[in-house]
């Protein structure tokens, strides 16, 4: 039988199903694709509690639509760090990081298109969830390779620990689940 978390997000009463990482820790699985509602309100809310930047950079993963709608909504450019490299990317620069849900190495890039857009900008880091940080140091690392200032780094969801960091800006803490 399942598990859930409820809590409110932006406004929004949402149910997170519980998955275990391993045998004494699960976590609730936010997973935004395909909720609009929850995507507009989560972006309206972080663009205010953000400040001022140039560009969004977005690592490849559920982050992307939150990065599209505050983008829509801002006017702001966004780039997404890729997980492959691309025919079209030339020259691309690289990083590579092991996040709590993707239990295994991966690697983020930019292609010189992306680096000359975010070179010498306020970048506004994006993320879905803000677990260990692992994921946003790669992207922090990725963004002082490609020459851009970090305005701030933002999530939806800080989870455990991370809540308790000042380096970043979220909507709500999300419990990691000991068993």
């Amino acid at each position: 039988m399942a598990e859930f978390y409820n809590m409110k997000i932006a406004g929004l009463d949402r149910s997170l199903q519980l998955f275990d990482v391993n045998e004494s820790l699960s976590i609730a699985g936010f997973i935004i694709f395909g909720d609009t509602e929850l995507t507009i309100n989560a972006s309206k809310e972080l663009l205010k509690k953000c400040p001022e930047f140039d560009v969004i950079l977005t690592p490849e993963a559920k982050s992307i639509p939150i990065a599209y709608e505050m983008s829509r909504q801002s006017g702001k450019p966004y780039i997404v760090a890729r997980k492959g490299v691309k025919v079209y990317m030339g020259n691309p620069i690289k990083v590579t990081v092991r996040s709590i849900t993707t239990q295994k190495e991966q690697t983020l890039y930019l292609g010189e298109a992306e680096v000359e857009t975010i070179k010498g900008k306020r970048v506004l880091i994006v993320d879905d969830v803000i677990s260990t940080g692992e994921s946003l140091n790669a992207v922090r690392e990725l963004l002082s390779k490609a020459g851009g200032t970090e305005a701030a780094s933002c999530a939806v969801l800080a989870e455990g620990d991370a809540a308790d960091r000042d380096d970043i800006i979220f909507l709500e803490k999300l419990p990691l689940f000991f068993k």
